[in-house]
């Protein structure tokens, strides 16, 4: 009887079983009995082998259907009223590991299933959602050319469209995921690696803004960008969000900057534009890193005070910058202290009578914001701090903001780097 009942149940996902990596799915269940418990659970593996995963109890309705955007979760990985909460509670089976999607062309799997509550919780169906990276039709082109290493995404049709230069965070190699996303969305998007991708150098003592220069032109130059007052957009995060100040501050070309949990001082590695030193590097104290029970640290103080005396020549001058800046603020980033920096800027900004800038603050949300419905990331291993780090946030309100970010990120970028808008845009 059971076994006849439960080959009735059917778990569907709308509109579709593929989708972008940032498109919600709405998550259904057929064919249970009337207020039966039952386990959802995901589960999807990363680029390094890593599994995530996720479970939820759930009651059906009267009607033997759950729908994860109207029922509550009664107790799991969360509660309450979440429809994407499976995906973004994800959790890896090892601790201190970082959700890791760099190549574009693989998509993010996810095994979606539906398990009786009881004892060993047999399975009652499951369906396979197929995230991807990039949309149809999106260009992937490796870039090798002159210093540039990176990957150039252009979206289907003839644009012209808003160019972006993305530089994801400073950690060696390439991620693809942001910038395969945003061209999806309709914008020309490069991203670049500086260090430890392809036959670049594993380490690097110094940042050179030359490269980003020659970055900014070769994306000026590709076809499907505008051809006239070439401006492009620029996207950042962590220790890349004090380059992209910097890039905006002293080379042309620039009009939107979005920056975020960033520091408003050059960090860690001294600033060079043709072989001459700009900026010197403010440091870090790691006496200051604070353990946690779990064995990640927590570093928010370790970087130094950039607005002491004796650290001031590190303060990128983002008064000089022409283009318009959205500075984006977690309130529990536990990387450093990106809420003080954004004060401190806005404050500067102000003071030379400038009004090119909005801010965005996300009070419970983490350091590494993200495109939206990646698993949550609590700790993970840093490269600088040589240890696995406490990025902050509470999952929840994490995943709420990258949803809201992302949107808003879109939205600065239309508004502010010019393109010709009579022209056709991407139907995506």
């Amino acid at each position: 009887y059971f076994s006849a009942m439960s080959s009735q149940v059917r778990l569907k996902l709308l509109p579709s079983s593929r989708c972008l990596f940032d498109e919600p799915v709405q998550v259904k269940v057929a064919g249970l009995r009337s207020r039966q418990v039952v386990t959802m659970r995901a589960r999807s593996t990363d680029d390094r082998g890593v599994v995530f995963s996720s479970l939820a109890t759930y009651k059906a309705n009267q009607n033997g259907e759950i729908h994860l955007d109207e029922e509550p979760s009664l107790s799991g990985s969360y509660v309450g009223v979440e429809p994407m909460g499976l995906l973004w509670s994800m959790k890896p089976d090892t601790l201190h590991k970082r959700f890791q999607k760099t190549n574009s062309l693989n998509p993010h799997v996810v095994r979606f299933s539906v398990h009786e509550e009881e004892g060993e919780g047999r399975m009652l169906a499951e369906a396979t959602n197929e995230r991807l990276l990039i949309g149809d039709g999106v260009s992937r082109i490796p870039v090798k050319e002159g210093n540039i290493r990176g990957v150039l995404f252009t979206p289907p049709g003839a644009g012209p469209f808003p160019a972006v230069l993305d530089l994801y965070t400073f950690g060696g190699g390439l991620s693809e995921k942001r910038a395969s996303l945003l061209a999806s969305r309709g914008f020309v998007v490069l991203t670049v690696a500086l260090y430890g991708h392809d036959d670049m150098p594993k380490n690097i003592k110094e940042v050179h803004l030359d490269y980003f220069e020659e970055s900014i032109e070769f994306l000026k130059r590709q076809n499907k960008v505008r051809a006239f007052e070439k401006y492009i957009g620029m996207i950042s995060l962590s220790k890349s969000g004090d380059l992209a100040l910097s890039v905006a501050s002293y080379l042309p070309g620039v009009e939107a900057t979005v920056w975020i949990n960033g520091c408003s001082a050059n960090t860690a590695l001294p600033l060079y534009y043709k072989k001459s030193q700009i900026l010197p590097a403010l440091m870090f104290d790691v006496s200051r890193m604070i353990p946690s029970e779990s064995g990640a640290y927590n570093i928010k103080y370790v970087t130094n005070d950039p607005l002491l005396e004796e650290n001031k020549a590190t303060l990128i001058p983002i008064e000089k910058a022409k283009g318009r800046f959205l500075f984006v603020v977690s309130e529990d980033d536990l990387n450093w202290d990106s809420k003080t920096y954004t004060e401190e800027m806005v404050e500067r900004l102000k003071h030379h009578g400038k009004d090119n800038f909005e801010s965005m603050c996300y009070p419970r949300a983490g350091h590494y914001l993200e495109p939206p419905y990646g698993p949550y990331c609590p700790s993970s291993f840093h490269s600088l701090a040589g240890k696995p780090v406490l990025w902050g946030g509470e999952p929840r309100s994490h995943a709420a903001a990258e949803v809201h970010l992302w949107k808003k990120i879109q939205e600065f970028f239309r508004a502010n780097v010019s393109c010709d808008v009579t022209e056709t845009r991407a139907n995506l």
